[in-house]
């Protein structure tokens, strides 16, 4: 009766496209949209997934991570966050098309990297919302996509260990640095909790400065986490990069 009243609203109201606005069938996004999707590949940085400017050499450590302290193992995402995927991304959170985690999700399972042996983990653990936010916006994204990998992979979901207890502004607009204070003391993992001693995969929809899942990060090592590595939909637009990227090689040359 489902599939029947499903069909029923595809023919009075068909199915269009939430970036194009093109006739769907199956979908919420178009395979001409699909096939624009920008997506990471190497050189990239070792740890973070920063993907380098140039697309020749092989991947290696980049300046922020060389200098800088971070708490996971590696970092790896689809695509870029921009086109189409930026479109989609932007629709999933923010305008509550919540439906779009199957087929981001489907994204996220059918082209993560050879480097992330995803039925290696204990557990997925996505990025906690904040209460107010999770009220506000009626659902986590990133359990959303952790729960479409779980399915595939066999890998349970814990949602409940890792909390986010205090409010913190969003993170759109901040730099590099106000992101990093932003987040300080945002998250909170019990001592006792089934994660200790385990290996775990964060999951998010975007990484930008890297600063949310490094400070997840930073808790769980700190509460005997054995490991902990990160997997995101996408990672900020290539013109971000490019930016950062001279920011970094200027910084080295002085």
């Amino acid at each position: 009766m489902a599939n029947l009243f499903e069909a029923f609203i595809d023919i009075i109201f068909p199915r269009r496209c939430l970036i194009c606005d093109r006739d769907v069938s199956d979908t919420n996004i178009c395979k001409a949209c699909f096939s624009n999707i920008k997506y990471i590949t190497s050189p990239i940085c070792l740890k973070c997934g920063f993907p380098f400017v140039s697309d020749t050499g092989r991947d290696h450590l980049c300046g922020n991570c060389l200098y800088s302290r971070v708490y996971f193992a590696k970092a790896r995402a689809v695509g870029y966050h921009e086109g189409v995927l930026q479109e989609a991304v932007h629709q999933f959170k923010y305008n509550k098309k919540s439906f779009l985690s199957k087929p981001l999700g489907a994204l996220m399972v059918n082209n993560s990297p050879d480097s992330l042996d995803i039925k290696s983990y204990d557990y997925l653990v996505p990025v906690p919302l904040h209460y107010k936010r999770l009220r506000e916006r009626g659902f986590n994204q990133a359990l959303s996509l952790s729960r479409h990998i779980s399915k595939r992979h066999g890998v349970p979901v814990d949602f409940i260990s890792l909390k986010r207890i205090k409010w913190d502004r969003p993170q759109i607009n901040l730099s590099r640095k106000e992101r990093e204070k932003n987040v300080k003391g945002v998250f909170y993992l019990d001592t006792k909790s089934e994660l200790v001693n385990k290996d775990v995969l964060l999951i998010d929809d975007v990484y930008t400065s890297g600063a949310t899942v490094n400070e997840c990060a930073k808790v769980l090592m700190t509460a005997g986490i054995k490991r902990v590595d990160v997997f995101t939909l996408c990672k900020a637009s290539q013109n971000t990069f490019k930016i950062v990227w001279s920011l970094n090689e200027d910084s080295r040359s002085l």
